[in-house]
């Protein structure tokens, strides 16, 4: 429980900013291989890639393929300021990401 309400402001503020700059993530062009859902959902739990490989039994260099992967499929490029594991997440929870 947060009771610093310029705690609780910033956060809002935060959301609310990162929320305007999200774009919609349509159907992807070509289905996800079910590695790359297993990915993506493990992903959307919080853990880092190194941590997607140990649940995997994977190596992170493999994850690191699958992810780019799920970006090209969901049409999520590369920028300075964005970071795409965000669209990604939200495409699956969304359940557009297949």
């Amino acid at each position: 429980m947060i009771r610093q309400p310029g705690l609780i402001t910033t956060l809002v503020d935060l959301f609310e900013h990162t929320w305007s700059r999200v774009r919609d993530v349509a159907e992807p062009a070509q289905q996800l291989t079910a590695r790359e859902r297993e990915v993506l959902g493990l992903i959307a739990e919080g853990r880092s890639n190194s941590a997607v490989a140990r649940a995997l039994s994977i190596t992170e260099a493999a994850v690191g393929k699958h992810v780019a992967s799920v970006f090209a499929k969901l049409e999520l490029p590369a920028t300075e300021d964005d970071n795409r594991r965000v669209p990604a997440v939200l495409a699956h929870l969304r359940g557009t990401a297949r």
